[in-house]
């Protein structure tokens, strides 16, 4: 069904003139006639009755005008949202952990620019000490940490969630099915691992530190995928948050290994300086963050 068509079958049956409704529409008469004529050949019903030069709506028109006001509405409800998201327009700058990356932007970025195609979203992955650099020189809008809990009242906390973290290996690693693996002889094993200093790697280096313990990696990369799919290969262990492994668990190519002398806390938080005026498309961008708690 055009659309048109029954937008020109409400300004007829509010009008009662063919005549009217084209001067309004900016339509000929013959085309508000074939217009009305295929609405009617599409339904298979009479619209209007015809006489003496008066255009009353008949039984089945009635009916017909009620449907049409309601989907006329849903769809200048419909424009109207469209309208406003094109219009929204500005740079929303995220700092946040690389590991983050993937599973974060992958989730809202599609969704975000159907919506808002005029927000532009700059993510750039960081370390916890430079994200919070970036935040107090204004060079960051938002950053989304993988690290210890933070609490400092210079920042807005919008969004936190305590994520899980282990240290991982194949499934066909000689470690696999142990109940428990101690500390030491863990430290024992090839180890790939993020960059030193980096969210839950400085966590678990300053959790070992503590107990003057070291981990000495054999490979060292910013991409958890590529640690995570070395690791099934059987290539050494590493320290992992879940939501990175959980594909692999499930498919029974890792397996989680039971350290308890381990304990350590990850935490997500989404934050803003408190000084930061929050403008409309950062505060859309946080909409769509707050939809993909982890």
């Amino acid at each position: 069904m055009d659309i048109k068509n029954l937008v020109t079958f409400i300004n007829v049956a509010e009008l009662r003139s063919f005549t009217k409704a084209g001067d309004k529409l900016g339509y000929s008469q013959s085309t508000v006639s074939f217009q009305i004529r295929q609405l009617e050949n599409e339904l298979g019903v009479p619209l209007f009755e015809r006489i003496n030069r008066t255009v009353t709506l008949t039984e089945h028109g009635s009916r017909l005008l009620q449907s049409a006001y309601k989907i006329n509405d849903l769809l200048q409800g419909f424009l109207d949202d469209t309208e406003a998201a094109a219009e929204i327009r500005g740079v929303v700058r995220l700092v946040m952990a690389d590991s983050l990356c993937n599973e974060v932007i992958g989730r809202i970025f599609p969704e975000l620019h159907r919506a808002y195609p005029g927000i532009t979203l700059e993510c750039v992955a960081a370390g916890t000490q430079e994200m919070f650099r970036m935040l107090n020189q204004n060079e960051a809008d938002l950053v989304y940490t993988l690290d210890s809990h933070i609490y400092d009242t210079n920042y807005i906390n919008l969004q936190e969630g305590r994520i899980g973290v282990h240290f991982v290996c194949a499934a066909n690693h000689p470690l696999a099915d142990r109940p428990s693996v101690s500390l030491k002889e863990l430290i024992q094993q090839p180890f790939l691992l993020t960059e030193k200093g980096m969210s839950y790697r400085r966590v678990m280096d300053e959790a070992l530190a503590a107990k003057s313990l070291e981990i000495r990696p054999v490979f060292v990369s910013g991409n958890t995928d590529l640690i995570r799919n070395l690791v099934a290969q059987g290539a050494g262990i590493s320290f992992l948050p879940d939501y990175t492994t959980k594909e692999l668990i499930a498919a029974g190519k890792l397996k989680y290994l039971q350290v308890p002398e381990m304990k350590v806390e990850i935490w997500t938080q989404l934050l803003h300086h408190r000084d930061k005026w929050i403008s409309e498309p950062m505060r859309i961008v946080i909409d769509y963050l707050h939809k993909c708690i982890l």
